[in-house]
Order: structure tokens, then sequence, then C-alpha cells
């Protein structure tokens, strides 16, 4: 078995690295590769750290991803060999130039790293943190790095902010939840099993040890998981049992808590970028984090399409840049003229119009409740008197309630909440809500979302054992749930549940109606398949690969039965919906 060996060539405009050894306070060394101006001088670092192998080309580990991406914006393809296109991070060629080192970090046992993988632990926080410290005294370094990358390279760092690291000066979250059992792992308490499946396709493929079962680099011929070849039985003595320790912990115990964001101690200034059709996985901890994080200088974006795209589109990349080039640079380029908030309205059609604003939620937002009418199946401005019960089966396609056609356009854009009053034939209830729009003429609007070509306008989860809220953080339009004991249900006995429906955009046409299902099962779009993506195992049905399917999670003697939605004595279930009227000119 050979070493690994750094190595260092100057191509295509770079000075260029390869693997060069970081050693962590264990001892273990990970490994990096880093591409700098040409030039001597002293630079800004781009850091990202995480575990898709950084010697990867987005093309061969992401096919049908990059070619959806290049074919349909060209823009980011262009002014680029893209050699180094790697998968949720910057593309040196277009940093390097604007006098950047970007520096790509293995993480603790992935790629070129070896050790033990344990994704979002307090350990690898702590090598994020060691390696960002290191890149700020390096002899190309102006003391100053920023962390910039997309989800996996975006919710590392809420958790590294959280810890302080002097030489950190700014970071960009591209679509990075920051929550392990909220935004992640456990959806209103229920399990979501995307990570067991995202951990066999995305992270086993490129654990260091795969050695010649693994690819090889296309610019260096290199392998790109380390030369060492270790067994099976050696490789999962080496990684987490990562679905098996998400089921351990069925609350938001200190297994979670080491895993989130501490918000009154993330003060570095951000950029924080979120996706209205990440449903499952994105927008949360974005609004999130520029809502409760302590910094006194954050940004926030909201955008459509895939969550990869926009990040290296040019409407991406240059706001990136202007923000980067303010913080680590210390230019005037224009990002003293963003909006402390641009959001990409979205409307019907895939349109979307861009809008400066000041705040999140909007302070302009008319709350406005649409009560749930059990006789009708309308929602209504006004409450229904009628006591009355709807049954549906506890893990089936549930009940739809449906606005009347909007007398004009409306535009919905902020969270939501829903409020219903739930009583079930068995211990425990797991609710799904959907908010969709339908067309005059009833067919299902829907947009290309961060992974499913068919997303609804905006879910929520609740289990209703796990109803009970956090009343510091709670407000009318974002319930926050504690997680932190479960109550069961008594057989016949009526709980109300406040129910968190994730940030979202929409402006609804005239004549379209508002609906919101509420479900047993994770939804499905009745207008045909979504495909596959060659990095998800799961058909694309709607809800992309972020499922609720797990049956050790949702075993049928506890949530199989029947579920009932009670109307009537002072019970008034209703979706409170953020209605935003056009600005004051």
């Amino acid at each position: 078995m050979s070493s690994l060996q750094q190595r260092t060539e100057t191509r295509d405009g770079m000075h260029v690295d390869w693997d060069i050894p970081i050693k962590m306070d264990d001892g273990v060394v990970l490994r990096a590769d880093i591409f700098r101006p040409v030039k001597e001088g002293k630079y800004p670092g781009i850091l990202s750290y995480g575990p898709y192998a950084k010697g990867l080309a987005f093309q061969d580990g992401y096919p049908s991803a990059w070619e959806r991406m290049a074919t349909k914006h060209p823009d980011v393809t262009a002014g680029s060999s893209n050699l180094y296109q790697s998968w949720e991070v910057v593309d040196p060629e277009k940093w390097v130039p604007h006098d950047y080192v970007c520096v790509r970090v293995d993480s603790r046992g992935a790629g070129c790293s070896p050790g033990f993988i344990d994704h979002f632990s307090p350990r690898e926080t702590k090598d994020f943190y060691d390696c960002i410290e290191w890149a700020g005294v390096q002899h190309w370094s102006n003391g100053k790095v920023g962390l910039n990358g997309i989800s996996y390279y975006g919710i590392n760092q809420w958790h590294v902010a959280s810890l302080q690291p002097p030489h950190l000066a700014a970071m960009c979250i591209w679509e990075g939840a920051a929550d392990w059992y909220r935004d992640m792992t456990h959806h209103g308490g229920i399990v979501c099993t995307f990570w067991e499946n995202w951990y066999d396709m995305q992270v086993k493929t490129v654990q260091y040890g795969c050695g010649e079962r693994g690819k090889r680099s296309r610019v260096h011929g290199e392998l790109v998981c380390g030369p060492e070849l270790l067994s099976d039985s050696e490789l999962a003595k080496n990684r987490t049992d990562f679905g098996n320790a998400i089921r351990a912990h069925p609350l938001d115990d200190d297994y979670h808590k080491a895993r989130a964001a501490v918000w009154s101690k993330v003060t570095v200034p951000l950029f924080t970028a979120a996706n209205w059709g990440g449903q499952g996985l994105h927008p949360r901890g974005n609004f999130e984090g520029f809502v409760r994080a302590a910094s006194k200088q954050k940004w926030l974006e909201a955008h459509g399409i895939e969550h990869w795209t926009h990040f290296y589109t040019d409407y991406g990349r240059e706001q990136q840049l202007r923000f980067f080039d303010y913080f680590l640079h210390g230019k005037k380029a224009g990002w003293e003229k963003q909006p402390k908030v641009l959001l990409q309205v979205r409307h019907p059609g895939e349109k979307f119009v861009p809008r400066a604003e000041s705040e999140w939620p909007l302070k302009r937002t008319k709350w406005t409740k649409f009560y749930l009418d059990p006789v009708s199946m309308v929602l209504s401005g006004k409450k229904s008197s009628k006591a009355a019960k709807l049954k549906f089966e506890a893990m089936g396609d549930g009940l739809t309630f449906l606005t009347a056609p909007m007398e004009k356009e409306t535009e919905i854009t902020g969270p939501s909440a829903l409020k219903l009053f739930v009583s079930s034939s068995t211990r425990d209830a797991d609710l799904f809500i959907v908010l969709r729009v339908f067309s005059g003429d009833m067919k299902e609007i829907v947009f290309q979302g961060a992974i499913d070509p068919h997303t609804p306008i905006a879910q929520g989860w609740l289990r209703a054992s796990h109803r009970k809220l956090d009343k510091k953080l709670s407000t009318p339009y974002r319930p926050y749930h504690t997680h932190d004991q479960k109550q069961p249900l008594k057989k016949g006995e009526v709980v109300e549940l406040d129910i968190e429906l994730w940030p979202s955009s929409i402006v609804v046409s005239k004549g379209y109606r508002v609906a919101v299902s509420v479900r047993g099962k994770d939804y499905e779009y009745g207008g045909g398949s979504g495909g596959k993506l060659s990095n998800f195992k799961n058909e694309l049905k709607g809800c992309g690969p972020f499922l609720h399917n797990d049956p050790k999670d949702r075993p049928m003697d506890e949530f199989g039965g029947e579920t009932t939605l009670h109307f009537g004595d002072r019970r008034a279930p209703y979706v409170l919906l953020p209605v935003i009227p056009p600005k004051k000119r």
C-alpha cells in the first residue's frame, strides 16, 4: 500500500497543493486540497469541510444533477474548464482569479482523511474549528477565513460558528439546516429516513479506505478515497451506525443538542440563502438562523429551483463574491447596497420576481385565519358553529380543505401554522400537513423543488405525543415544540395540536384555490412520477428523499388506527397564513 503524498503544481492559472496534511488535536491527520493565486501574496481563504471526497468531480459523483444544471444554466460552466467542480463547494477557477485561496478539507473518515465518521458530532465540529484556525495562519493567508458551501457544507457552518473560531471572518450558508432534531432527523418528532439512505448512497461510497473500489480524480488520476484498501468489516468499524443512532434518540436530548447551532454564540457576519422548495431539509434552518443568530451583520436570500443550482449560477455566485469581498478583502464591492432580505417571490409557472425587504417575517404581513369547515370541507374566514367529527385512516391519505376561488391575486409569503383538535383510536397519531394551490380547473400547482420536480407549496409534521410547546420560543405563526417528553394519547381523548408549516412563498392567481391537506402519511403528487436521481434510492413522488416511512418508528399498533378531527364546542381548527399586501410606494 502506498501512502498519500502531498504535491504541488501550477495549472489552469492556479497554484494547487494536493493532499496537504492538517493534524488534529488527537493526532488524526486530515487532508486538504488548496487552490491559490499564482502571484505570491496574502489572501483570504474560502474553506469547506465535509464528507463527499474533495477529489471526486461533480460530474462523476452526481451525473444527473450536473447534466440538468449544465444544460439549463450555461452560465454555470462558462469561463471554467470545470475540471475542479465538486459537489456543493465553490469552483476554484471562478474564485482564485478574485484573489481567494480555496481550501477543501475531507472530513474525518471520508475521502482522503482517515478516522471515524460521526456526522455533525462535537468531534467533527472541533475538527472544522481546527481547520479554520490552521488556514488562518498559513503563509498565504491574510488572517481571514470565510466559509462557503451548500447543504452539509452549510449545516456545519452554523455548528462551528457556535464555537467562535478567532480567524472566522464571514460565512455563507447556502441551504443549510441548523437543528439536528427539528430540521433534519425528526420532523415534528417523526423520523425522516433521508439520513440513513443518504449515508448508504453518498457517504459510504466515498469512505476513507475504499481504495481501488472508489473513483479516481479526473484531474490527477489519484484515488479519491486514498490508497488504503480496508475490508467491509474494517470500514464498518470506522463509522457510526447512523440510522440506529438516530432512532436511538427519539427526543431532543443531548445527542441532538450537541449537533445543533447555539444561536446566542453565532456572532460572525453571515449570508444565509434558503430554498422555498427545500421542504424536508433546507429552508427552515436558513430562516431560523437569520432570525435567531446573534450576528449584528446578517442577510437573508430565498430562491427556488434545485438546491444546488443557484449556488453556481452568476446570480448566486456574484452575491457570494460581493459578500466575501466586503468582509474578507475590505472592498466596497456593492454589498453595502444589498438588502437585508432579498426574496425571489414565487409565482405559478416557475416564475420568480425579486423583491427587497428589510426583515423576516415581513412586518406588513396580514396574519389571516382560514377555518376548516367540517360540513362543506372549505377553508373559510368564518368559524363553523357546527359540532362535528371527521375520521380518516391514521396512516392514509387523510382530508383536504379548499378555499373558494380567490377573488384577487393573493401573495402568501412566510411561515404558516395549523391548529387542530385531534383524537386517536391508538396511543398516538402522526399528522402530515400540506399547503397546496390549485388552478381554476383544479390542477395542482407544484414546483421544481430542491430535489423533487413536483414539490407542493409548504409542509409541516407533528406526532401528537410531541405536542408540548416551548412557550418562550413559540409564536402564533411558528409553534416551537420542546420534543423533550412523550405525552401518549388516551383512547378518544381530544388534544389540541399546533403544527408548524415551514416558510414558503406563492402568489396565488385570481380564481385559484388554496388548500390544506391533513394526512397520515407523506404527500404524493397525483400527476405522475418525478423519476430518479443518481444519488437517491427512492423514486421522486412529491417529497423527494425526505420520507417518513420507517416501520420501526411508526409501528402499526401505535400509529395504524383511526384519527379523528374535532369541531365545535370551542374547537375551531384553522390555518394561519401570511398574506402579504403590496408594498406602499
